[in-house]
């Protein structure tokens, strides 16, 4: 499986019966790097790279994608953050620096929730919060998100039939969501569909949780007040107007201290442009 260039790879335990693949790079203070959808960690490749020359970089697969185990089960967003949590202290970093992208983003949100001592820094690269997300998708755009509600069904069809065109659906994702299609070569994107057909089941049940257990704990921090302590870095496409939503506002209400950047590429922001994300994820780092 493809990695990141001069990044050591091992398989760590997080939890009972599940192990994460995850690349490490540099020394220095840590920074856990989360992969989206359809991904697995080589999507940081740049700015992984970028980041090693002083900060420790983890960049895990996620719980069910890539490398890592796949269990049947345990794709809340609560769960996928406390796996983070026992990765980097398996590797000896009590607190840390994060920054997820997609699917990632939502696993650090719900860390940056869940384990306020432990973060020092977040940044979430174009998502909402779940319940957010679901709350500004309605009437006709929201055909844009046409997966969420597919993957949200039963098991059984929906594994069906992302299982039966895999690489369509899959590869469909990495064209219409990319700006510059040379952000993402062929072995690349070859490595992506390898690892999502191999990954079915599992991809779908993340994606069912964000319809169910990861909507009830985002509206329990909601209806407690709770939000997210640490500098907070959030940089999105311009989805807001696209959508008919206020961005900032939504994304200020989770986090008192909060930087917003809109960004003119593509979703695939740490492949399209490394250096604008690297340079943002430095200067979360120095507030």
């Amino acid at each position: 499986m493809p990695t990141i260039s001069d990044f050591d790879c091992q398989r760590v335990p997080v939890a009972e019966g599940v192990s994460l693949h995850a690349a490490v790079g540099g020394s220095g203070s840590p920074i856990v790097l989360l992969h989206g959808f359809p991904q697995t960690h080589l999507m940081w490749r740049h700015v992984a790279r970028d980041l090693a020359a002083d900060h420790t970089v983890i960049v895990p697969d996620l719980r069910g994608y890539g490398g890592s185990d796949k269990p049947s089960d345990g794709y809340s967003k609560r769960t996928m953050a406390a796996d983070t949590v026992a990765l980097a202290r398996a590797l000896g970093h009590d607190r840390f620096a994060l920054a997820g992208h997609d699917r990632g983003a939502l696993v650090a949100f719900r860390a940056g929730l869940d384990h306020p001592g432990t973060i020092t820094h977040l940044a979430c690269l174009d998502v909402l919060p779940t319940l957010d997300m679901w709350d500004v998708l309605h009437g006709a755009s929201a055909a844009v998100g046409f997966h969420l509600y597919l993957m949200a069904q039963p098991p059984g069809l929906p594994e069906q039939l992302i299982a039966g065109a895999s690489d369509a659906f899959f590869g469909h994702f990495l064209d219409v969501w990319t700006n510059d299609p040379s952000a993402i070569p062929p072995d690349v994107r070859a490595a992506y569909l390898d690892a999502c057909r191999a990954a079915v089941p599992s991809i779908v049940a993340d994606y069912r949780a964000s319809a169910g257990v990861d909507v009830e704990h985002d509206k329990a921090d909601r209806d407690a007040g709770n939000r997210l302590r640490m500098p907070v870095t959030v940089l999105q496409q311009d989805w807001g107007a696209a959508l008919g939503y206020d961005a900032v506002a939504l994304w200020g209400a989770w986090a008192a201290d909060l930087r917003h950047e809109t960004v003119t590429c593509g979703h695939f922001m740490a492949e399209e442009a490394p250096a604008e994300v690297a340079k943002s994820l430095r200067t979360l780092l120095d507030r």
